[in-house]
C-alpha cells in the first residue's frame, strides 16, 4: 500500500517541489517502518504468546528490505543521477550516509541468507548468529535518521525510542529465560 500511495502522490503531482527528496523521504521512512514492525514480531509474540506472528516475521523484513532497497535506489538514480563519484563522496564524507549504507549491507546480507536454503546450507545456529545482525542494522538506521534531520526533532527520537523499547522487552525475556549470569 505505501508504494501504491507513492504511485498516486507522483502521478497526482502530491510530492511537492522537490520530487526527488520527497520520494527518497518517503521511501526510507517506510523502510524504516516496516523494519520496527519486523522487530516488534517477537516481542509482541513473548508479551501475548501468539505464536502465530512469526509465521510473517520473515515476509516482514523482507518486505523491509525491499523499501530500503527501493530508498537506496531512488537516492542513487533520482537524487546523484547515477554519478557513482558523487555517490562515493557522500558516502565517505557524509556520515549519516555513511551508517546508512552500512545498515544496508547487512539488511542485504540477511535478505540473501533469509531462504530455507541458506539455513539449511549454513546451519540454524550460524544462521541465527548471523540475523542478529538485524540489531546492529536498526541500530544504524536510526542514527542515520535522527543524523539525516537537521537540527533538534521529536520524530528520530521517537523512532529511536521505539527500538530501544523493542530492544528492552528482548533483553528482559532473554535475561528471565538465561537467567542473570553468574
Amino acid at each position: 500500500m505505501p508504494l501504491a500511495w507513492l504511485f498516486w502522490l507522483i502521478v497526482s503531482q502530491g510530492t511537492g517541489p522537490n520530487s526527488a527528496e520527497f520520494i527518497n523521504r518517503y521511501l526510507g521512512a517506510w523502510a524504516l517502518k516496516i523494519l520496527w514492525i519486523s522487530l516488534s514480531i517477537t516481542p509482541v509474540r513473548l508479551i501475548t504468546r501468539i505464536n502465530v506472528l512469526t509465521k510473517v516475521r520473515r515476509l516482514v523484513g523482507l518486505f523491509s528490505f525491499f523499501y530500503v532497497t527501493l530508498h537506496l535506489a531512488s537516492y542513487i538514480a533520482l537524487d546523484q543521477f547515477f554519478d557513482w563519484s558523487a555517490i562515493w563522496n557522500d558516502i565517505t564524507k557524509r556520515t549519516f550516509i555513511t551508517f546508512g549504507v552500512i545498515g544496508f549491507l547487512i539488511l542485504s546480507a540477511l535478505a540473501m541468507t533469509s531462504t530455507r536454503a541458506m539455513i539449511k546450507k549454513i546451519g540454524s545456529r550460524n544462521w541465527n548468529r548471523l540475523h542478529k545482525g538485524v540489531y546492529i542494522a536498526a541500530g544504524l538506521v536510526a542514527i542515520h535518521f535522527t543524523m539525516m534531520r537537521k537540527g533538534f526533532q521529536i520524530e528520530p527520537l521517537i523512532y529511536a525510542g521505539i527500538l530501544a523499547s523493542l530492544l528492552a522487552v528482548r533483553a528482559f525475556y532473554w535475561i528471565k529465560e538465561h537467567g542473570r549470569g553468574t
